[in-house]
């Protein structure tokens, strides 16, 4: 048997801060206590005027690459998790590629909004484990959304923020990835997104007059509150099951990172101690199909995680799409 392990992680966070108190001043009005009551978030990172999502990328594989002392030629593969790419097209994937050297790699992108890391993970561990011409692949989320938001729309600018998290995976004979479950509610599709480019809605000058101008990120309609709460705990109640596994073998939870008191909630319908749940929205924001690689690697920097343990990643995001995978630790 083939299994895919996680050798090692990586991130990178944007150097530009804007705490709660710089977005007030942007929107002229009180946003903070709000924020940190309701949602969790104090500050969030945004990417240069001459940085692109590939440079977030690249900067985060760097680090999980020299961690797992992989040689970018090494690797087999290039995933690439983003719904704000670089281009329409061609795949930023293939950008990263080249910006690593990576020349024997093949490469796609993969949307499927926040949940993309995760599907990614999926989807290259099923790789390894199914051909053993694939020994090193690696999986990238990157969040670039604050080139989409409207600093005047306060239910986007005070949560979007941009990063990139990465893990390196390897071929190998120890059990590490114990499968997932993607699921999907299509229905939302319209709700929250980028709605400005594709070919549904081109981007002209009438389109664009419905977003200042610029393709924008929309909450455009409402979806139930309790999604999350409700729909996480049936992801990982099938998955575990599949495995063998309970909640209380899981060592740490990693949750999509929009919303702190969503993830409380998630943790006291599982009846599990917050503690096993690691978060990182109060000090980075909302960093989309980036937000898990880059609590994971906080987690593992943090000695949060060991040789052995079980720990579960449980994602949602537009479309609405979720994604849920379990993994051993074997680092």
């Amino acid at each position: 048997m083939r299994y895919a392990n996680i050798l090692s992680t990586g991130r990178y966070v944007p150097e530009k801060l804007l705490t709660n108190a710089d977005v007030e001043k942007i929107l002229g009005e009180k946003v903070d206590e709000w924020l940190q009551q309701n949602v969790g978030i104090k500050q969030r990172h945004v990417m240069a005027d001459n940085q692109a999502t590939s440079d977030l990328a690249v900067a985060a594989a760097k680090e999980a690459l020299a961690r797992a002392k992989v040689d970018p030629k090494e690797l087999d593969l290039v995933l690439v998790a983003s719904d704000t790419p670089d281009y329409l097209s061609p795949g930023t994937s293939s950008v990263v590629q080249a910006k690593l050297g990576a020349v024997n790699a093949g490469t796609y992108d993969i949307n499927a909004a926040c949940a993309g890391w995760v599907t990614a993970l999926d989807v290259a561990s099923k790789t390894i484990s199914s051909d053993d011409s694939y020994q090193r692949i690696l999986v990238v989320g990157a969040y670039g959304m604050t080139r989409y938001v409207n600093w005047k729309d306060k239910k986007t600018c005070t949560l979007f923020a941009d990063g990139a998290g990465a893990v390196v995976l390897g071929a190998s004979d120890k059990p590490g990835f114990l499968g997932a479950k993607l699921l999907a509610n299509g229905e939302y599709h319209d709700a929250l997104g980028i709605y400005t480019g594709g070919t549904n809605r081109p981007a002209t000058a009438e389109t664009l007059a419905l977003t200042d101008g610029k393709p924008a990120v929309q909450f455009v309609r409402k979806f139930p509150s309790t999604f999350n709460t409700e729909r996480w705990p049936i992801l990982l109640d099938t998955l575990l099951k599949r495995a063998d596994q309970t909640l209380d073998d899981v060592k740490l939870f990693v949750f999509t990172q929009l919303n702190l008191r969503t993830i409380e909630a998630t943790m006291k319908a599982l009846n599990q101690p917050m503690e096993k749940a690691h978060y990182t929205m109060d000090k980075w924001g909302y960093t989309g199909s980036a937000c898990i690689p880059m609590t994971l690697d906080d987690a593992v920097l943090q000695g949060k995680v060991k040789k052995g343990d079980l720990v579960a990643f449980c994602a949602s995001g537009g479309g609405l799409a979720m994604a849920s995978a379990l993994y051993r630790w074997t680092a």
